[in-house]
């Protein structure tokens, strides 16, 4: 679907409920389907929440798993390791250009039997001993995550030790907690994780928050409009490691209170000369902060990204081909985003394409805040993670309409 995005004409004032949290919710979707006892209520709403609802459910056949990498890997992890299951996993044409080999060598390596035919993924479940495995560097964390949430059914549970440099590490910290919360002893001490054999439970309440990852494009607004957002219901205690967008984005001009109601965003005219960030930790802000940083005239330098060339598009490339069209000639630099300032003239209204990935589309949107009237192809993708933005901007002021082809 490709749309026309003009900007909100009076000043920007917004309240809204963010999404739950995709990460959060494909985690407990996972766990709630290898948990004996009731459950409280299960996030849904999203494709990949959907998508791993359908998989981790799954016993025999053959189970879509969309687009969505998590749905695929953690319910290849946790079903290998369920005896009597025999499944065949498959999925949209991107989710088998991505990397999901290793994972499968990592768990035959502790005696699961899975089988790579194409584009689809053979599973049959079996039980596994566990003990140890290394995690080299530069493998998704979602591996990780995977490999711990089906260690609790292995005879022997399951030390893992992973590379210093593992990306993404707040995500297995996030897993390894709503573990606990479902009674696995499971932890984290420096590179090493232990998980001790066990049973899930249902917690004790309904742990899914709000997305942070999805704020950041509220984030984006708030600095772009220099207008008021207000993001119920997120809170500086969450477990999720894109909280850290709060702190981020003082360099981008944005300031965060929060207060009962959730967090306040307002415009503070203090902002960096430049942004340079390290963003192993949240690779997902990135198509937000260079955006956000390059509408702000603000060079910048975003490293630790090398990740997101295996995203559901190579965002890298995707941002570089993008950001040209507001007239920003940005570079990679091996796992390194930057802008050092250099511009080359616009003569047309942008363009946009999302490249079917939800955050490019997001982050994309609120250029119409400096070129009312944008267009952008593919605008359907944020199905995956925030099936609401578009009614969320329209709320906020931003006028959308189908575009023609």
């Amino acid at each position: 679907m490709k749309i026309k995005i003009s900007a909100p004409e009076e000043i920007l004032d917004a309240t809204l409920t963010l999404p739950p949290s995709k990460s959060m919710g494909v985690r407990a979707a996972a766990m709630s389907a290898f948990t004996d006892t009731p459950s409280p209520r299960q996030s849904a709403g999203c494709d990949d929440v959907d998508a791993m609802l359908r998989v981790a459910n799954a016993r025999c056949g053959c189970v879509d798993a969309g687009d969505s990498a998590a749905a695929l890997r953690f319910g290849m992890a946790l079903l290998a390791a369920t005896p009597g299951t025999d499944v065949r996993l498959s999925g949209s044409k991107r989710l088998f250009e991505r990397p999901h080999d290793v994972l499968a060598g990592l768990l035959n390596s502790l005696g699961a039997d899975i089988i790579r035919e194409g584009d689809t993924i053979a599973v049959r479940g079996r039980e596994l001993e566990g003990g140890a495995i290394t995690v080299d560097a530069g493998a998704s964390s979602q591996y990780v995550s995977a490999l711990a949430m089906a260690a609790p059914f292995m005879r022997n549970g399951l030390n893992i030790k992973i590379d210093w440099n593992q990306p993404s590490l707040p995500y297995i910290d996030m897993t390894l907690a709503m573990m606990r919360r479902r009674g696995i002893d499971a932890r984290r001490e420096g590179n090493e994780i232990a998980i001790a054999p066990g049973k899930y439970s249902a917690p004790k309440h309904y742990d899914v928050e709000q997305d942070w990852s999805a704020a950041a494009f509220w984030y984006e607004i708030a600095a772009l409009t220099a207008g008021f957002v207000t993001l119920k219901g997120l809170a500086p205690d969450s477990l999720q490691g894109d909280r850290c967008v709060c702190d981020i984005f003082t360099r981008l001009g944005v300031v965060t209170t929060f207060d009962e109601e959730g967090a306040q965003l307002c415009a503070d005219p203090e902002m960096h000369a430049r942004l340079d960030v390290d963003c192993t930790p949240c690779p997902d802000l990135v198509p937000a902060l260079a955006v956000t940083a390059s509408l702000l005239g603000m060079p910048f330098e975003l490293s630790g990204v090398g990740a997101l060339r295996n995203k559901e598009c190579d965002r890298l490339q995707a941002l570089v081909e993008e950001l040209v069209k507001v007239g920003v000639v940005a570079e990679v630099n091996r796992d390194t985003l930057q802008w050092d300032g250099r511009r080359v003239p616009v003569m047309e209204m942008p363009e946009f394409d999302a490249h079917g990935d939800h955050r490019m589309a997001m982050a994309l949107a609120p250029v119409a805040v400096f070129a009312s009237g944008i267009t952008l192809d593919g605008a359907e993708c944020v199905a995956k993670s925030y099936p609401e933005y578009w009614e969320d901007l329209r709320a906020a002021g931003f006028e959308i309409e189908e575009a023609a082809n």
